[in-house]
């Protein structure tokens, strides 16, 4: 058995924190002695284990709570969808990493760099969770198609969608000097648009949507912003001027 004070230690967590659990109704301990110590056995480090693997994924306590207290939880079958996210997330870092450190040689003068290698950030499995996310603002339908349809492609297509997304970005970010309203912008979002159907058919407003997460929405707007702080809104420009000349 181990008091709070050994598992804060052990977990990384404050005692106040795991007293915090206990009164919402997240972490009970497994027994509280006539003194009013919490005592916590193997089944409870086996319980924490997996909210703090559920808060690694950024979830809710109170959706956490939920989780855990319905009859169907399969502590295993959880374990092995938190090994697959984690997988993911550490997958997409590497990726990040490689692209900041050649970034910081290319900084330095050590190194020439490619302009496409910036966009390293909006992996092929990146973009097409952006579209998902904007998508979910419309047809749950939409949706679901939308994701067998992606994950029908092969890993050679789904490389050359992400690569091919990649150069849509930069040609976005060549036209900005242009104007938003430029021949040039234009034929960026025109060439944005069919890059869509690979994932779905969008209207004109899922368009102008998507081209509004890209600013609004905090993580999309960082992935921008490490590319060039005026890209996302001259996207959304560009494509408002692209929606008002087609309903013309």
């Amino acid at each position: 058995m181990l008091t709070v004070k050994q598992l804060s230690k052990l977990a990384g967590l404050t005692p106040r924190t795991l007293h915090y659990y206990d009164e919402i109704g997240l972490f009970k301990p497994s027994r509280v002695g006539k003194n009013g110590y919490r005592y916590y056995d193997e089944n409870s480090l086996l319980s924490l284990q997996q909210i703090l693997l559920y808060r690694a994924l950024d979830m809710p306590l109170e959706d956490i709570r939920r989780l855990l207290k319905r009859r169907d939880f399969d502590a295993l079958s959880a374990l092995e969808s938190h090994r697959e996210e984690l997988g993911k997330r550490i997958s997409r870092l590497e990726r990040l990493r490689a692209t900041v450190e050649e970034t910081i040689r290319h900084v330095k003068g050590n190194e020439a760099m490619s302009e496409i290698r910036l966009f390293d950030g909006f992996s092929d499995e990146q973009q097409a969770e952006i579209e998902k996310e904007a998508m979910q603002l419309y047809d749950p339908a939409t949706v679901k198609a939308s994701m067998r349809k992606w994950k029908a492609y092969t890993p050679a297509e789904k490389q050359r969608i992400g690569e091919e997304g990649n150069a849509v970005y930069l040609a976005f970010l060549h036209a900005i000097p242009a104007g938003p309203a430029s021949l040039e912008a234009q034929a960026c979002v025109e060439r944005w648009r069919r890059h869509m159907e690979y994932f779905w058919t969008p209207s004109d407003e899922q368009l102008l949507g998507i081209a509004e997460g890209y600013n609004s929405e905090p993580r999309f707007k960082a992935n921008f912003d490490k590319i060039d702080p005026r890209l996302a809104p001259f996207v959304r420009e560009a494509v408002k001027a692209y929606a008002g000349n087609r309903t013309k």
